[in-house]
């Protein structure tokens, strides 16, 4: 199973790849396996370096909150 978590396109490169925002934390990544194109402020998943998927931005959105409340609810499982 592959968990991924929606991440935002921040800046995108002439050699098909981007910087992404994925809850805080900016990586670069691939936009060559993309069937369509993705501008800045897009959603996309990211799997092992690679966006595969744009997703729209309600969905997206709705994605993040679920995973803050889950990251939320670890840490008060565990008393952090």
């Amino acid at each position: 199973m592959c968990l991924s978590i929606p991440s935002k396109v921040e800046e995108i490169f002439p050699d098909e790849t981007a910087i992404v925002d994925t809850m805080g934390v900016r990586r670069k990544v691939s936009l060559h396996l993309l069937p369509e194109p993705v501008d800045v402020g897009d959603y996309v998943f990211i799997h092992v370096g690679y966006a595969i998927t744009k997703m729209n931005e309600e969905d997206a959105l709705e994605s993040l909150k679920i995973y803050e409340e889950i990251v939320k609810h670890l840490e008060e499982e565990s008393g952090e």
